[in-house]
């Protein structure tokens, strides 16, 4: 495997991790989605505002499954 591949992967599994912590912490969802939106940021995830809130909501629907 891969080096950027084992990387990719080890930060998308820490990405998803925080999503589903805060998915489970009870605030609402406009908070949580706030959240998600920060974390996505600090990994260094850049999208314009609108796709990054799409994401966020994707994330957050996916979870609610």
């Amino acid at each position: 495997m891969k080096p950027l591949n084992i990387i990719l992967a080890v930060v998308g599994g820490a990405i998803a991790g925080a999503a589903v912590g805060l998915l489970f912490a009870p605030e609402k969802g406009e908070q949580t989605r706030g959240k998600i939106v920060d974390i996505l940021r600090e990994k260094g995830i850049t999208l314009k505002k609108d796709k990054m809130e799409q994401l966020a909501d994707e994330i957050a629907e996916e979870l609610k499954d």
